[in-house]
């Protein structure tokens, strides 16, 4: 049982933070004002009122510079503590952190090569010869269909 009395403070700490959530929520829930309006649902943008109703979903690519941020976040929270203890790891923790590094490199440009960091309107990669409307007897004038013969 000597070994379980040393998780006890955790959990008790686990249970006082679920306890403190629940109550929390609880009490805005009974005490708190219910008077909606379309004002409270409305998107708050810096103090600009909005003139045209948004959609409600985010695009994908809202997620994929999220994800970037919270990538670099990481590594940003891995390279301290190996800038702490730089001289004591030596050279094996040099390569580590350079494979870790390149390894979120390379990622970070495969999404922008892929265009996540494009938030314009979507551009359309233009073909040539698949325009609507347009086909080879329009675009090519036949030789002899004009009144003059070819030999």
């Amino acid at each position: 049982m000597g070994s379980l009395d040393s998780y006890l403070p955790i959990f008790v700490l686990l249970v006082l933070g679920v306890l403190f959530a629940a109550l929390s929520i609880g009490v805005s829930r009974l005490l708190g004002p219910r008077r909606p309006h379309a004002a409270k649902g409305a998107p708050y943008e810096c103090g600009i009122v909005p003139t045209n109703e948004l959609p409600r979903r985010f695009p994908v690519r809202f997620y994929l510079i999220a994800m970037i941020f919270v990538i670099f976040d990481i590594e940003i929270i891995f390279l301290f503590p190996w800038a702490v203890i730089y001289d004591q790891l030596g050279r094996f923790g040099l390569v580590e952190v350079i494979v870790f590094a390149g390894a979120v490199f390379v990622s970070f440009i495969y999404l922008v090569a892929d265009g996540a960091l494009d938030w314009g309107p979507a551009r359309r990669a233009r073909s040539f010869g698949s325009e609507p409307g347009r086909t080879t007897e329009s675009a090519v004038r036949r030789v002899g269909a004009a009144g003059g013969r070819a030999e």
